[in-house]
């Protein structure tokens, strides 16, 4: 493979307690790309241009204002509010409107100045940082699973994952894999299914928990059922 695999990431995240590996992987890249995003880099033209033409999603730049690097965030806010003013202009000089319904997501091609408006809104500079390597760690999971028999003990091992990192695995499979597939489908499905239904009996006990009969019966592995739970869905409570 020609391109940088990622081997000790993967391998860390599948050694964690966790209840989705690559939730792990996505959350330390999510937490770098911040540290990058708000540390000297915000000074550097050729970050600021990027910056100034992607913006953030409303995600990370709450995760941006709570990094307390408030004059970096600023500085970046202001190049980028100076592009998007400057290109909208440009554009309301020229722009009929078209017959695009503002409250459509997706584009008709009648409006150039709606066009830019959707672009800015689906593009975010950390979102793009942590997604192009995040794919990399994907392209290195099918790597070591064909190469790697540790890994396959490992990937076997492992709590399962959410619902949308299964889905991710399952689709990328067929091309990575090949006639490998169904061995490697095998496997996902039994560790998916073994972790949903181990956590949806911790969250059923939790909610047993609550009936005046079971106050003196022990917690089991309920107690923090919640938030493997919202794990498994695919998203991350916010301490």
């Amino acid at each position: 493979m020609a391109e940088q695999l990622y081997t000790i990431p993967v391998h860390d995240a599948f050694e964690a307690d966790c209840e989705c590996p690559l939730c792990l992987m996505r959350r330390d890249l999510e937490k770098s790309a911040i540290e990058f995003t708000m540390g000297p880099s915000y000074m550097e033209d050729d970050n600021r241009a990027v910056t100034d033409k992607l913006g953030f999603c409303t995600e990370h730049l709450q995760k941006l204002y709570a990094n307390k690097n408030r004059l970096g965030l600023a500085l970046m806010l202001k190049t980028h509010t100076d592009k998007t003013i400057a290109d909208m202009k440009q554009l309301a000089e020229k722009d009929t409107g078209g017959k695009t319904s503002f409250l459509s997501r997706k584009s008709s091609g009648g409006s150039p100045m709606m066009d830019y408006i959707r672009e800015l809104e689906s593009t975010c500079f950390v979102c793009q940082r942590i997604e192009k390597v995040f794919a990399r760690y994907i392209d290195t999971i099918f790597h070591m699973w064909k190469k790697d028999p540790e890994f396959r003990e490992q990937f076997a091992a492992c709590k399962g994952f959410c619902t949308w990192h299964y889905g991710m695995l399952f689709e990328g499979s067929a091309k990575a894999l090949g006639g490998k597939q169904q061995e490697f489908l095998d496997v996902l499905n039994r560790v998916y299914f073994a972790g949903m239904e181990r956590v949806n009996e911790d969250v059923s006990w939790f909610i047993d928990k609550f009936d005046y009969r079971n106050q003196d019966a022990p917690w089991k592995n309920a107690k923090d059922a919640l938030p493997r739970a919202i794990t498994k869905t695919g998203h991350t409570i916010v301490e």
